[in-house]
């Protein structure tokens, strides 16, 4: 097992402990009426669906013998009405996870959702859309990967897989320039990434060659500045855009030269995706 699917076993036993499924009273009081049921997972609105992994391991921490037929896969678009996932099992098991699978499902389907709106505003524009490290403590990797089921793309998935020089780092050092002398020599294999605020910073980290460099609240103005800038300097150093990003404004800022532009609200703004499980009733279509 990797290191993605145990931090997603470990949510799931933290969010079924957080909601006391042993302890349900309504389910547990109604037990002797416990019977094989159908149900499914339904979408009220359209969307992009992203979860259905952490959706299926959540049921079946609650009762290994639940059944679940997947119709819409990770990454898929649904409309309003579309039967995402078949489950049969006992109606108790189903009642006890269904609040817990469904939070899931909703949130990082919202966040697929969410992201295919910004991957649709970039299209004719050849510039890659990135998410942040703003995520839910606990839920990174599943909300990394609901971005790519937009279509997004990740930027680095924890502080060891990439050094990011930002602006508190800059003060730690005392310049860019030193900053990254220092991540040099001590990780010289890792990639390299620069945050500026200003033209000033902007030819430091040129002059030093990184790998990346963040643009941070540069205005459409400013950002044309910059590209200017990064055309007559060596090396091949991408461009990053950073600050305030909307679904209004990210078109004012797609400029020729820009390679990436990073988006926190994918995670830390998003509306969870409107979706229901219903049990069918004695007569209704089963699994």
């Amino acid at each position: 097992m990797d290191f993605k699917d145990k931090l997603m076993l470990q949510i799931i036993e933290l969010a079924l402990s957080e909601d006391k499924i042993s302890a349900d009273i309504t389910t547990n009081s109604l037990i002797e009426y416990d019977n094989q049921v159908s149900a499914y997972a339904a979408a009220k609105e359209a969307g992009v669906i992203s979860g259905i992994p952490v959706f299926i391991e959540t049921f079946k921490k609650v009762d290994p013998a639940t059944q679940i037929q997947i119709l819409k896969n990770d990454g898929d678009e649904v409309k309003k009405g579309d039967i995402v996932l078949e489950i049969l099992g006992k109606e108790s098991s189903i009642l006890k996870a269904e609040r817990t699978a469904l939070n899931f499902l909703q949130r990082l389907s919202g966040i697929s959702t969410l992201t295919k709106k910004y991957v649709d505003k970039l299209k004719p524009y050849n510039i890659t859309l990135l998410d942040t490290r703003k995520t839910t403590p606990g839920m990174r990797y599943l909300e990394k990967k609901a971005v790519r089921d937009g279509g997004g793309s990740n930027h680095r998935l924890n502080l060891e897989e990439m050094a990011m020089v930002k602006d508190n780092h800059i003060r730690m050092a005392g310049t860019i320039s030193k900053a990254v002398k220092k991540i040099r020599e001590k990780f010289p294999q890792k990639k390299l990434e620069v945050e500026v605020k200003d033209l000033s910073e902007l030819n430091e980290a040129l002059s030093l060659q990184v790998d990346l460099i963040m643009l941070d609240n540069f205005d459409p103005g400013l950002l044309k500045e910059a590209v200017k800038i990064k055309k007559k300097s060596p090396g091949h150093v991408k461009f990053e855009i950073s600050g305030n990003v909307t679904l209004e404004n990210i078109e004012e800022k797609a400029i020729p030269g820009i390679d990436f532009i990073s988006v926190g609200a994918l995670t830390h703004s998003v509306k969870s995706l409107d979706l229901s499980l219903e049990i069918r009733g004695e007569n209704e279509r089963i699994l």
